[in-house]
């Protein structure tokens, strides 16, 4: 069983890249090491279609990413499966991205190589604009994505 994680983010965009500033800690502090070799971390930046290689082979997927949640700054909501597909595909978002992640995952569907299981982790961000550090609130729910990160994966594996 093999297991992607994937941090989404422009770490030059505040809140932005909250997805990547997470994934740096879920890394960290991963305990598990005989499941390690199973887990990938993946730092997917602002996304490309050279991402559909990754998930190649992967029965699990779990990104972690900033999210128009419609929510306060600093919510941290989790969908899993069809209901991750189904937010990805109506949320109304702009993106930095060279490729939304609706995109990514129907290109792998395309390829047959889209993971069974699957949740995005999202955050509500306060402000998206130059700076290099998120914003305190959403700084505070990088712990918060993060349990929810560790929580799939003790269930996944």
């Amino acid at each position: 069983m093999r297991t992607v994680v994937l941090g989404l983010g422009n770490t030059l965009l505040g809140d932005d890249g909250v997805g990547i500033y997470a994934l740096n800690e879920l890394q960290s502090n991963w305990q598990d090491h005989e499941k390690l070799d199973s887990i990938e971390f993946v730092d997917g930046g602002t996304l490309s279609f050279t991402l559909t290689e990754t998930l190649y082979g992967a029965d699990n997927l779990i990104v972690i990413d900033a999210a128009q949640l419609s929510a306060k700054p600093g919510e941290v909501k989790v969908f899993t499966d069809n209901d991750m597909d189904d937010f990805v595909r109506t949320s109304n978002c702009s993106s930095v991205h060279e490729v939304s992640l609706s995109e990514l995952l129907d290109m792998a569907r395309l390829l047959d190589t889209l993971p069974t299981r699957r949740a995005l982790i999202g955050v509500q961000p306060e402000i998206v604009d130059w700076a290099d550090q998120p914003t305190e609130i959403v700084k505070k729910a990088i712990p918060v994505m993060c349990q929810e990160a560790n929580s799939l994966l003790e269930a996944w594996h």
